[in-house]
């Protein structure tokens, strides 16, 4: 039996075990389901939510599924029929179905969907609980429809505009980076699995009143891996990823500055679970040692009071800052974290496990990975895929989608004199400005130019 069939038999099955089950919610359905099923609120103070019965169609079984003609794979079983008018496909036998999709479908199917897991609880060939499935199935409240229906009964479109200029929410569907694409180092990976366990365990934590945990300082140079780290993260553990840059405090068009910090907060508890990710965290410091307005000094000080008045434990909020300039950094920060985590520049062994990584999907005659890392001492892993990225567009030039390994020498040349520019004194300007620009700074040039680097 094809794929097809099963994921469509799959679908119909999840819709009519649903509708009937009145003790099952919303995340007992696949995300990829309540996408499909989603319904916006008709009060705009509300948030919006899936509705029984839950009817699939010709094209709500396509969206769900992915298979485009989705009748002709399942019209010649004997337990489902189609409306024609309405291009609604039903079961017929729904036992029938659900036996019939037991003596076909691997573990993977009932363990990625409790609808289906709770149905099949009493199949001696499912060993697969109702529990066991939910647990691993990612909340509702982590899918994107979910955010915008509440960020859209919470904001006002005109009087938030600033809060919401201030911060990026992402959905971890929206995040393509994992873990296993990221070259770690041992206190990366130690700290990491700790943020996972408090997380695993934050009702004992709370009975033993452990509370002051899961407030993470990431340090270390620009294209570390710093953002990249913690968005993966989010998309390992299946929580969305509320970011904040810090200087965007200072622009000209954010009035009232400390109110809408306070709502920054207000929105990751609301978002809760999730992380919330402060980038440029040393620009607290910065304001606090200086001369600026009063209004951003009354900012950066409510900031600092929410820091301390968000938890992992309480409030389902795991935080984390992250630095360029750990120097500048003054007591009043560093209190604030209960962890520090360093991202150094990779050595060379890192260096050539990020190569090795990034040219996965490449075709490279006789690469060496080793052989390059020796090379790029003292670049970062968004270094390297920028030099990566060079190289195969210098290839592209002359028609080559195969690159060689003079291809990537010749890119590390070439970007080592660029960075020699970047540097010379005689360049005007604001040297800041120009090293962010060239997506080295913690901005999106860590997202992206460092996406599949070391960490």
């Amino acid at each position: 039996m094809s794929d097809r069939a099963l994921d469509v038999v799959e679908f119909l099955l999840t819709a009519h075990i649903y509708s009937e089950n009145r003790q099952l919610d919303a995340n007992d359905l696949p995300p990829r389901y309540r996408r499909v099923f989603w319904a916006e609120a008709e009060d705009d103070e509300e948030i919006g939510g899936i509705e029984r019965p839950l009817v699939a169609t010709e094209e709500t079984t396509r969206q769900a599924t992915g298979v485009d003609d989705p009748w002709s794979a399942v019209s010649d079983l004997m337990f489902t029929e189609k409306e024609d008018f309405s291009g609604r496909i039903s079961l017929t036998q729904p036992e029938m179905a659900l036996d019939w999709l037991v003596k076909r479908a691997d573990r993977e199917r009932f363990a990625t969907n409790p609808t289906l897991a709770a149905a099949a609880e009493d199949h001696a060939d499912v060993d697969v609980t109702h529990e066991e499935a939910r647990d691993s199935n990612r909340p509702i409240q982590a899918d994107r429809v979910w955010i915008d229906s509440l960020l859209d009964s919470y904001f006002d479109e005109e009087e938030d505009a600033e809060m919401l200029d201030l911060v990026s929410i992402r959905a971890p569907e929206e995040i393509e980076m994992k873990l296993d694409d990221l070259v770690l180092t041992t206190d990366q990976e130690g700290e990491i699995e700790k943020v996972v366990k408090a997380i695993e365990h934050r009702d004992y934590l709370a009975r033993i009143g452990l509370r002051e945990i899961g407030k993470l300082l990431f340090v270390g140079p620009p294209g570390t891996g710093k953002t990249t780290i913690s968005r993966a993260l989010a998309h390992e553990l299946g929580l969305p990823f509320v970011e904040v840059k810090l200087s965007m405090i200072t622009s000209q068009y954010l009035g009232e500055t400390a109110k809408n910090v306070d709502k920054t907060f207000e929105v990751a508890k609301r978002l809760s679970p999730c992380i919330l990710f402060m980038d440029e965290f040393d620009f607290v410091a910065k304001t606090r040692s200086s001369d600026e307005h009063a209004a951003i000094k009354r900012a950066v000080n409510t900031l600092l009071k929410s820091i301390d008045e968000v938890s992992l434990i309480q409030d389902d909020v795991l935080l984390i800052g992250a630095t360029n300039h750990p120097d500048q950094l003054d007591s009043a920060a560093w209190r604030r974290f209960d962890e520090i985590v360093n991202f150094p520049k990779p050595d060379y062994q890192m260096r050539a496990d990020i190569l090795r990584i990034v040219t996965q999907r490449m075709e490279i005659a006789e690469f060496d990975p080793e052989s390059v890392a020796e090379k790029t001492e003292g670049l970062t892993g968004s270094d390297l895929r920028l030099v990566l990225r060079e190289a195969v567009l210098e290839a592209l030039t002359e028609e080559r989608t195969t690159l060689t390994q003079q291809d990537i020498l010749d890119a590390v040349e070439d970007f080592e004199e660029r960075d020699n520019l970047k540097n010379m004194d005689m360049i005007d300007g604001d040297h800041d400005a120009l090293v962010a620009g060239d997506g080295g700074s913690s901005a999106d040039g860590e997202d992206h130019g460092h996406s599949h680097s070391h960490d």
